[in-house]
């Protein structure tokens, strides 16, 4: 039985937007407005982070920005040539707006990164981040492209453009792909001043990395890079090197949640 309660009660659809400015609000009684990161730990072999995270009361509008892990850096698969380099991917981006309801729960993970370092000239692709749940499909970021090394005397293994994203890929409204780094190197046994561009991913603003070497036996990818970035490659300019180098993970993925 209708009661006076029910019928002053307003309904959504009964508000003009925008007809009630935030001025108009007291301290606190405003939008329920709020931004929260999912990510793992920067560092080698970082698996990612996992969560359950719930709608909270007032809360109909959310939206997710996700991007994947970036990609491994090579290792120096030969002892015995100098390499021809292409460095990794930053991860991928994707995003996507819904209405929801209070009270609904989302997984939500940010991917990890490769289990280990790379020893073999081609590493591993960095896993990717998504989120599953209530008004979405298949809504997920794909990681970044591995680094990988040739050491064909007369083959340049080329960078490809891999970043086309068509509308409605990967569940969300919005994506963008990413360039792997170019590739760089020589053909000599004894081959100065060896480089490498590693890419970060759209819209995080962490930059590239970077990679340069003028006469050494081996270098390691030893450093830790930023969030879904690119790993670091292992190099060399000399033949007969005692040891292999290893290439360093990427950076793990990242999930941004903001709601209203």
């Amino acid at each position: 039985m209708a009661s006076y309660s029910s019928y002053r009660k307003i309904r959504q659809d009964s508000i003009v937007t925008n007809s009630i400015p935030d001025a108009a609000f007291q301290t606190g009684a405003g939008k329920n407005f709020n931004t929260i990161w999912i990510r793992g730990g920067l560092g080698f072999c970082s698996g990612g982070c996992c969560c359950l995270w719930t709608v909270p009361t007032g809360v109909y509008r959310v939206t997710f920005e996700a991007w994947g892990a970036g990609g491994n850096g090579n290792g120096a698969c030969s002892c015995n040539r100098c390499h021809h380099y292409k460095g990794s991917g930053g991860g991928y981006y994707n995003s996507v707006t819904i209405s929801t309801v209070p009270g609904c729960q989302y997984s939500v993970c940010a991917g990890g990164v490769f289990p280990c370092l790379s020893n073999e000239c081609t590493g591993c692709n960095g896993c990717t981040s998504y989120v599953n749940g209530f008004n979405l499909s298949n809504f997920c970021a794909i990681g970044g492209t591995t680094a990988c090394a040739n050491t064909d005397w007369n083959t340049f293994c080329f960078s490809a453009f891999e970043c086309c994203l068509g509308p409605g890929a990967n569940g969300g409204d919005f994506g963008m792909g990413n360039h792997p780094g170019a590739f760089s190197g020589s053909f000599a046994c004894h081959c100065y001043s060896h480089n490498f561009c590693a890419t970060g991913a759209p819209f995080l603003n962490m930059g590239n990395v970077t990679g340069e070497l003028t006469e050494c036996w081996i270098r390691c990818g030893c450093f830790a890079v930023p969030y879904a970035t690119g790993g670091q490659s292992a190099m060399t300019t000399y033949c007969g090197s005692s040891c292999c180098g290893q290439g360093g993970t990427g950076g793990t993925g990242v999930v941004k949640i903001t709601y209203v």
